[in-house]
């Protein structure tokens, strides 16, 4: 492949997975970020380019599309807490939507019409069915959510205005790391759970706390769908090559189907480590829907794509194998060969 592609977010957790991938196809790649939350180190293929910066700095994306002339962008760059966006609704809607404005309007000066966006169940909100299909209602609960909803709908009045074809993914709980375990999730602060629950195992935290035991679940605590993000990476390469061919712009959700609970998932690291996980339970979180499950049907009638790594445990293996190596949960020194 030939192709000439813009990664924002590519040294994030999941942006960096998908740009090893799309890498090891042939495609060059640059990578806009800002390490705020991304690794430097996370960019291991030195063919690779890392640009240091912001998706909102138009004078720097316009030098970088007169360098490369990219054939797409893929865009991970975002905020991610829930909770912080309550707080600090503004910083979310500057970064997660403004700037990509900014992005946007770059690409249309340069004629770039390939967009793969990096989405998320929460423009559902609480949903009305599960398992989740793209007909349930979008009505998010939180400014993150919003945020990323909003560019949704930019994204749509772009495709009319000016020809946009862009994919929106909309994630559910990413999980897992490379199973080669060169790079892994490496987050901070740390809210997601199986890092957490191993975090309460290996001493980096005194205790994982479940919130919850009394919703209307077989164990009464939340489910939800974790995918693994290798699969999550493929899903961004299929998505390129559809709107790359021409392919009409497309919304899906990206899980494997399978519901897992918070106790599901605590046996699974249990029975991976060995280890006892310290527990407490407390009360619900406000907002907490108790299941959501992906219905990924329209991911694979348009993109062909299937998750491939659904058992649990294969993904707290992958997990386990990164926070127990050298690195002890943080990108290695020496990895990018630079």
């Amino acid at each position: 492949m030939s192709e000439t592609i813009l990664v924002t977010g590519g040294a994030g957790y999941i942006g960096s997975h998908t740009v090893r991938m799309l890498a090891s196809q042939g495609r060059k790649i640059v990578v806009l970020d800002n390490l705020v939350y991304g690794h430097e180190l996370a960019i291991i293929d030195p063919q690779v380019e890392l640009v240091v910066g912001e998706v909102g700095d138009a004078e720097l994306v316009r030098e970088l599309f007169k360098k490369h002339s990219f054939d797409a962008v893929v865009h991970f760059a975002a905020y991610t807490y829930v909770g912080e966006s309550v707080t600090d609704p503004l910083k979310y809607y500057q970064n997660n939507t403004a700037a990509p404005i900014v992005l946007l309007q770059v690409m249309q000066e340069f004629g770039c019409k390939s967009f793969v966006f990096s989405s998320t169940c929460a423009t559902y909100g609480v949903p009305e069915v599960v398992p989740i299909t793209e007909a349930n209602p979008q009505n998010p609960i939180n400014p993150y959510g919003r945020s990323k909803l909003m560019v949704e709908w930019i994204l749509q009045d772009c495709g009319h205005a000016w020809g946009l074809r862009y994919a929106c993914l909309r994630y559910f709980n990413a999980s897992g790391c490379s199973p080669d375990g060169r790079i892994g999730e490496d987050h901070n602060p740390e809210t997601h759970l199986i890092p957490r629950v191993m975090m309460a195992v290996t001493g980096e935290i005194e205790k994982v706390e479940v919130f919850g035991t009394d919703y209307d679940t077989p164990d009464g605590t939340c489910i939800r769908d974790y995918i693994h993000v290798e699969d999550l990476a493929d899903a961004h390469g299929r998505a390129l090559d559809h709107l790359m061919k021409g392919g009409n712009p497309v919304k899906c959700n990206l899980g494997t189907g399978v519901g897992v609970s918070v106790k599901e998932i605590i046996a699974a690291v249990e029975e991976v480590t060995g280890k006892t996980v310290p527990v407490t339970f407390g009360p619900r979180r406000p907002g907490d829907p108790g299941m959501l499950v992906a219905d990924p049907t329209h991911a694979k009638e348009v993109l062909g794509w299937v998750a491939q790594r659904k058992d649990i445990r294969d993904m707290v293996r992958s997990a386990w194998a990164w926070m127990t190596s050298e690195r002890q949960g943080r990108y290695p020194e020496n990895t990018r060969g630079r």
